[in-house]
Formats: structure tokens, sequence, C-alpha cells
């Protein structure tokens, strides 16, 4: 398995916390920051795999904390103030072969979540979502049987909140790594990349699946609450 995990934001919404820090630095505990937890839970579960973390501000501070990790690469995207993730992950478009799976760097999650699901090969392209979410949800979906209909900021109904986490197969990687470059040779370089995602199903009737897990903790870190509660999923895990 390919891990791609993005980590080139500049973190806005939790400044001052991260005015000379990105957020995945923060630390949960006196020993490693989210993104290192991610790192290690990654590898303890799939000992022959390969992770890109994709940077961007104070990208020296991310790679300093990686030296000894041999399969652990890294890619600089220099335009990271102006561009949103689609430009990173388009830097990192060589890396999508085969079976990859692609996580922002602000999310924390459990043992058993990364165990269970992110380590594991599924069929076909999945997003991870979380159906207990209904209100104040940042970036939603919206389903219909077994396939993601949207998924956008804009839901004011939806069926769940993405959690940031996406699974590819080898075909969908190839077609995903396509998509984004068509979006930004177009200027679409300040979007999501999981909105290329949804270009897919509108335009090449792309089969989006989708996996809930409601029965899991995780959190994306986006403010101080958020914070709190990736502490508390720390403190649970003992890996």
């Amino acid at each position: 398995m390919n891990y791609i995990i993005l980590a080139a934001g500049v973190g806005t919404r939790l400044h001052p916390l991260t005015n000379e820090n990105p957020k995945c630095l923060y630390k949960l505990d006196d020993k490693m920051t989210i993104i290192e937890r991610t790192v290690t839970m990654i590898n303890n579960n799939d000992t022959d795999c390969k992770i890109t973390i994709v940077t961007g501000f104070f990208e020296e501070k991310i790679r300093e904390k990686f030296i000894q990790f041999d399969n652990v690469e890294f890619v600089y995207n220099p335009f990271y103030k102006v561009t949103n993730s689609i430009a990173s992950l388009w830097f990192a478009r060589h890396y999508l072969i085969g079976d990859v799976t692609i996580l922002n760097a602000d999310i924390v999650f459990d043992k058993n979540l990364c165990e269970n699901i992110i380590v594991k090969r599924l069929e076909g392209t999945v997003v991870l979502v979380d159906s207990s979410i209904k209100t104040d949800g940042d970036y939603n979906v919206q389903v219909h049987g077994d396939y993601i209909t949207v998924m956008s900021k804009e839901l004011r109904e939806y069926y769940a909140e993405y959690a940031g986490i996406t699974k590819l197969d080898k075909f969908s990687s190839k077609l995903l790594s396509i998509e984004i470059t068509d979006m930004v040779n177009k200027g679409y370089y300040d979007q999501w990349y999981e909105n290329a995602l949804v270009q897919m199903i509108f335009m090449h009737n792309f089969r989006l699946k989708y996996f809930d897990i409601c029965d899991y903790h995780w959190t994306e870190v986006d403010n101080v609450d958020d914070l709190l509660n990736a502490k508390k999923i720390q403190v649970r895990s003992d890996f």
C-alpha cells in the first residue's frame, strides 16, 4: 500500500497556535505530534508500505521529524499559500500508482480504525465518512444506496461528514491522477482534491463508495475543541 499524507496547509483556523508551526506538528503528548502518530500507526500495521508526505508551510520542521524513517519520502508544494489540496496532490501525482490511501495530515484516529480500515485494501474507491455527524460538518457527503452522489462544503442536508481519508485501487488512482491534472491545467488549483472525485462522478459516471466509521473514534483538527478531542483519542490508544 502507498500512503499520501497532505500536510502543506497553513492552518489559519488555529491561529495563533499555528503561526510558526503546521497544525500537524501539534503535540498530542510528550512523545509525538499528530503526523508522527499517524506515520507510526501506519508503519506498525503495514510493515511493507511507502509513505509520501506533501509539505508546504514550514516544510523543514516536518521533514526533521522523519530523518530516521527509511520509507518516508517528501514532496514540496511551493505554492501552498495560494493553492489548495488538489495542487498538493498534483505535485505527488507520480505516487498515485496502485493501491493508495490519501490522508489529510490533521486527522487523528484510534488504533482500531487504523488496523481495521486504513491499512486494509478495500474494493474500488472508498471515502471514509461518519454518519453520526448530521450538523456542523465541515465537508459533507450525500449518498444513494452504496455510493456517493455528491461531496461538498455547501450541503445543508447530508448523510455524513467526510473524514478526510480516501482509499483508491489501481484503476481509480490512475483516473484521479488524470482528473486532478486536467483541473490544475484549467486553473482550478484552489480546489480541494475531493472536488476532483465529484467531477468524476458527474462527468464520468464514476462509482465512489463510502465506508461509515461512526463506531470509531476520530477527529479532524480545525479548532481548539478538536485539539482536546484529539488528546482524548491519543489517551485511549496504546500502540
